[in-house]
């Protein structure tokens, strides 16, 4: 095993952490977005979810019709039409401070964290204006990157890692963004929060039903079968699926982060990144062999559901990936 870094402070600089600085012309690609095979699976994944959100988003609307309120169509139309806040630039920065609870790099990260990011862009052939850099407060070794173009890293990743090891960690995030997988991530949380919120007042409905007198509650069940009935019927049985999706979801997400691994190691930061991730696995196994260390062990539904491949999977593929193209 390596010797762990000491924490806040970076690690001796190893010639694949040299990160120089790159000279002459940079040729932005024409394409620099698209939708690879993950993004389009996690879509087609969640259309059964969407359509739900469709569903309790239309039953509210014309509740609020019927009680003399505007017309049904305008709540859902604006509800359709909301998702495109997430490309909104000033709905991007909200969300980064509110949701995400990002903030501005200070002056001294600010500083090595574009000189950075320029050499990634540069790379990739990507415009490096065209995304918004922010700093989470965290002492992990992490990343993000969501919404139309936003690309957060932790303050101790700036902090710990050499400059190649922190560009290979945001040309994975990078990756994200360019195959579309960040913003197909938010559209599908957002889109799906409706159904979501439905299932949880379903759910407190009927947690509450004990309460209820034996008339009351029979009326709730009877209620509640016929709005399921009426569901199944209408959307032929598709509603039903979003029971059987989460496995088939998580399964996409792991292969979404092994693309953008991919993505890292296609602009040459595989070495970097195995170092980053080795390290991590490092920690882990230290953290899980401590003497006070809980003993836990994970079943076989918290690993289909996990929404990352282990350390190890990512590390043997990004080694093939780094053979491969010597």
């Amino acid at each position: 095993m390596s010797p762990l870094p000491v924490p806040g402070k970076r690690r001796p600089a190893a010639p694949d952490d040299e990160l120089p600085p790159r000279t002459g012309r940079v040729h932005i690609a024409a394409r620099q977005r698209g939708l690879d095979v993950t993004a389009v699976g996690r879509l087609v994944l969640h259309l059964p979810h969407l359509l739900a959100s469709a569903v309790a988003v239309s039953a509210v609307a014309y509740a609020i019709d019927v009680l003399a309120g505007p017309p049904w169509w305008i709540p859902l139309g604006c509800w359709t039409l909301s998702g495109l806040l997430a490309f909104h630039r000033p709905c991007e920065r909200l969300m980064a401070r509110r949701l995400f609870g990002l903030r501005y790099p200070l002056p001294d990260e600010a500083g090595v964290l574009h000189s950075v990011w320029r050499e990634v862009t540069a790379r990739a052939g990507v415009d490096a204006s065209a995304y918004q850099l922010w700093v989470e407060d965290s002492p992990d070794v992490n990343a993000m990157a969501t919404a139309g173009h936003i690309v957060g890293v932790t303050r101790h990743s700036l902090r710990t890692l050499p400059p190649a090891r922190l560009a290979a960690v945001l040309a994975h995030e990078l990756g994200h963004h360019t195959r579309g997988h960040a913003w197909v991530s938010l559209l599908v949380f957002w889109y799906a929060l409706p159904a979501r919120l439905a299932w949880r007042a379903l759910r407190r409905l009927v947690s509450e039903s004990e309460r209820l007198s034996t008339g009351a509650t029979v009326l709730l069940v009877c209620l509640a079968g016929l709005t399921v009935v009426v569901l199944v019927a209408a959307t032929y049985g598709l509603v039903l699926l979003p029971l059987a999706t989460p496995y088939a979801a998580a399964a996409v997400a792991r292969r979404s982060e092994l693309r953008a691994d991919e993505h890292a190691a296609d602009l040459g930061f595989a070495p970097q990144l195995i170092a980053v991730l080795a390290e991590e696995h490092d920690r882990e196994e230290a953290a899980r062999v401590a003497p006070d260390a809980p003993f836990e062990r994970q079943n076989i539904v918290a690993r289909l559901l996990a929404s990352h491949p282990d350390v190890p999977t990512r590390l043997h593929r990004l080694r093939a990936r780094a053979e491969g193209r010597r």
